[in-house]
């Protein structure tokens, strides 16, 4: 499913939401999941795991039978367990051990520097999506019609990097996890996304946090070395980087026309659920409600073009905000299953890493270095936490979407997985070690 997602996105899987043949792998996958569970004839999830990611049915099935059409309804509770349920729990069934899950993640890494190599060089070469009357928006492969696609890849990339480098006596790891993290900075610059700036600069404070202070400031000084080679790197680039900056801070002074469509959108939603509190509108009730609850001050659609593509109108089918659109479509019962399950999935991997914080999981970790595992830790915390800022900003959508769901099953298998440890050795045998 990652290495799918290398290849260029199609026009129609792209404008359409659709995934193509990720999306096509990931239902061969979970229908492997499947067999093997009923021919081991054992229960493949733990019990938490089993109710994490089985509560979200309850409120997709709700508003699935809400939903304006019998055939809208069965799409968008297809969709919505492919990517909160079903791809999450196949991962976390797959993944056995913590070689596995580094695996995963090296290859979340590997994909966004292909992806960032593109876009790069469609950012130097004027053929990447258009930005400010310049085709210079670094997109990838997924074209100008999914801007938030490879910004989604390379953040994922960034932050799961950066957790790798704190892998305990892995020293090629650390030196290569750290000049990974530093190349994808550039590419997720130059794709100016806000959005995924703010997410990522959030998660990776985390990570940064939950590794250490002192283990941390050797990554500090290389990001800050990294920022410091952007900035003075990038001529005309790093004006319209400032700008971009800038604009963070000025949403609620001078918004552009994209946040006023945002904030108005925003608003439209929340007047959906006021009307529905309870299960919303039904899935994929947006775009038709939109218009009776929106004001004057929404545009017809957002403009899209460049990166070997014309210029296209996008009708805006979503607030840009999973959360209200939870919310507007599935009412407080979806809103509360969903992000009910995700908080939990981050409690529970935060107090997986409390043991690894100190080598406390009983695999003889040194004291103050860290458990074996804390870069796994690490990676879940870290993608989780972006994710769930995202999500202010975004929604699902895309080819990148099923990455989002494997990110849901990496964290799922460090939050609620059942993995076997080595018994605890008696405080002598951990000494002597």
């Amino acid at each position: 499913m990652v290495a799918l997602l290398a290849l260029p996105a199609p026009a129609e899987g792209a404008s359409s939401g659709g995934g193509g043949a990720a999306d096509a792998v990931s239902a061969l996958v979970v229908g492997c999941c499947v067999v093997r569970a009923a021919r081991s004839r054992q229960r493949p999830l733990t019990r938490t795991a089993a109710v994490l990611l089985g509560l979200p049915v309850v409120g997709i099935t709700a508003a699935a039978f809400g939903a304006s059409s019998a055939a809208t309804g069965v799409a968008g509770a297809a969709r919505y367990l492919q990517i909160f349920v079903l791809v999450p729990a196949a991962v976390l069934m797959l993944i056995r051990d913590a070689h596995h899950f580094r695996l995963l993640a090296w290859s979340f890494v590997g994909l966004g520097l292909w992806q960032g190599v593109i876009g790069v060089h469609q950012n130097l070469t004027g053929t990447g999506a258009s930005y400010m009357g310049e085709d210079i928006r670094a997109v990838g492969t997924f074209g100008s019609t999914d801007v938030m696609g490879m910004a989604t890849v390379v953040s994922y990339g960034l932050v799961c990097a950066l957790a790798l480098a704190f892998r305990p006596h892995a020293p090629r790891q650390r030196t290569a996890a750290v000049v990974c993290a530093g190349l994808l900075t550039v590419p997720l610059a130059l794709s100016f996304s806000r959005g995924a700036w703010i997410a990522t600069t959030a998660a990776c404070a985390v990570v940064l946090v939950l590794a250490g202070v002192r283990r941390a400031g050797k990554v500090l000084l290389v990001a800050a070395a990294a920022a410091v080679v952007l900035v003075a790197g990038f001529g005309v680039g790093s004006a319209m980087l400032q700008e971009r900056l800038s604009s963070i801070t000025q949403v609620t002074d001078t918004p552009d026309q994209s946040v006023t469509d945002r904030y108005t959108m925003w608003a439209a939603s929340a007047d959906m659920w006021r009307e529905h509190p309870v299960t919303g509108v039904g899935l994929k009730g947006f775009p038709d409600h939109r218009d009776s609850h929106a004001s004057l001050a929404l545009s017809s659609g957002s403009d899209t073009a460049g990166a070997g593509s014309g210029f296209v109108r996008q009708p805006l089918l979503s607030p840009h905000n999973m959360y209200l659109l939870i919310l507007s479509e599935q009412g407080l019962l979806g809103l509360g299953t969903l992000a009910g399950a995700w908080a939990a999935l981050l409690v529970c991997a935060v107090r997986r890493w409390t043991g690894q914080r100190a080598g406390r999981d009983g695999t003889g970790g040194a004291r103050g270095t860290g458990g074996p595992r804390l870069d796994c830790a690490l990676v879940a915390c870290g993608l989780l936490v972006w994710q769930l800022i995202d999500f202010v900003y975004a929604d699902i959508g895309g080819p990148s979407t099923v990455l989002t769901a494997i990110a849901f099953g990496m964290a799922a298998w460090w939050a609620v997985g059942a993995r076997d440890l080595p018994p605890a050795a008696p405080h002598g045998e951990a000494a002597a070690r």
